[in-house]
């Protein structure tokens, strides 16, 4: 028999006061509109002349004692001193915590340090955003989707908490609509690709691509496993220019998959090279993907494909909402 506890024993839902920088209203909205728990909050993003930013948090008496909550975008190096200016000035107003969502650490890919005079600039921004000061609750709790390296997680300080969330359960949702769910083999990258995330999918069939040198190219083959006849997923946690992401659909349609299709929880893109994968510049059916899913942690790659295929965005809002209650 199903135990259904007592309405006096549920949970209250914290109420959130959520600002936003301008390239996230949309998916802002869209948190809102999820859950009666959060009400949208707005800052004035202005400049002075000279360029530096001229900010306004409004309403900053009405959140005091209240939970806060900040949706970042560190899309550039440009926007990010406005966004961090924010960011440390909002635990100041004496408000009862303070959450930074960060869905995509940008800086998350360059974090090693190679030979003598490589700088491994994620350790910075974690160390940036270790120095946010503490709300009258305590110390800044830090969203973040699909961080590059779990060990990242180390790179920060002990005066932030950070929360490392994933959007792969947005991927298995999606999986299970598809006509062909029993037919669906998760592929990966490269070996990283793997230890990242195949403890979220062990159930679904498993190949293991990786790279090879022969001579002066590096060539992706098939490491482990089998896509004959299969609809293969490709999993991996971003996607800057797509070259590696081509080369494996490419080496998995030649070995018999019936299709292929890709997950990336991060597209980055730089230089629109989603172009690329756009199904009206295929060169033919043997070189298209079925589907591309993405999420919207990286607005303006999200604003210039829209929903044009092979991209499907499957949205944050709803994780997001809920990894605020936490």
């Amino acid at each position: 028999m199903e135990v259904v506890p007592a309405a006096g024993n549920q949970k209250a839902k914290k109420h959130i006061h959520l600002f936003y920088c301008s390239e996230c209203e949309e998916l802002a909205l869209k948190i809102a509109a999820s859950s009666d728990a959060i009400e949208l909050q707005s800052i004035n993003w202005r400049s002075f002349d000279d360029g530096f930013p001229n900010l306004f948090i409004n309403k900053a008496h009405d959140i005091r004692g209240q939970h806060v909550a900040f949706l970042a975008s560190f899309s550039s190096p440009a926007v990010i001193f406005e966004q961090i200016s924010v960011i440390f000035a909002l635990p100041k107003l004496f408000i009862a915590s303070f959450t930074l969502v960060l869905p995509f650490f940008p800086t998350g890919s360059f974090e090693r340090v190679e030979e003598e005079g490589d700088v491994a600039t994620a350790f910075t921004l974690a160390r940036i955003l270790s120095m946010i000061p503490k709300s009258r609750g305590g110390p800044t709790s830090v969203v973040i989707y699909d961080i590059h390296a779990l060990q990242e997680r180390f790179y920060f300080g002990d005066d932030v908490l950070p929360c490392f969330e994933t959007g792969i359960p947005l991927l298995l949702q999606r999986l299970r609509q598809l006509p062909d769910a029993d037919n669906i083999t998760i592929a990966f990258p490269d070996d990283g690709a793997w230890k990242r995330f195949h403890k979220l999918l062990q159930h679904f069939p498993m190949i293991v691509c990786n790279k090879v040198r022969e001579g002066d190219k590096r060539i992706v083959r098939i490491k482990e496993g089998n896509p004959e006849g299969r609809h293969v997923v490709i999993v991996d946690d971003l996607v800057q220019s797509g070259g590696t992401l081509r080369e494996c659909q490419k080496v998995l349609a030649s070995h018999g998959a019936a299709k292929v299709s890709a997950y990336v929880t991060h597209a980055v893109f730089p230089k629109q090279s989603y172009e690329r994968f756009m199904t009206s510049n295929s060169a033919g059916p043997g070189d298209q993907f079925a589907y591309f899913w993405i999420t919207d942690s990286c607005p303006h790659t999200v604003k210039a494909i829209g929903q044009r295929p092979p991209f499907e965005v499957l949205s944050l809002a709803g994780s997001i909402a809920d990894a605020l209650q936490i």
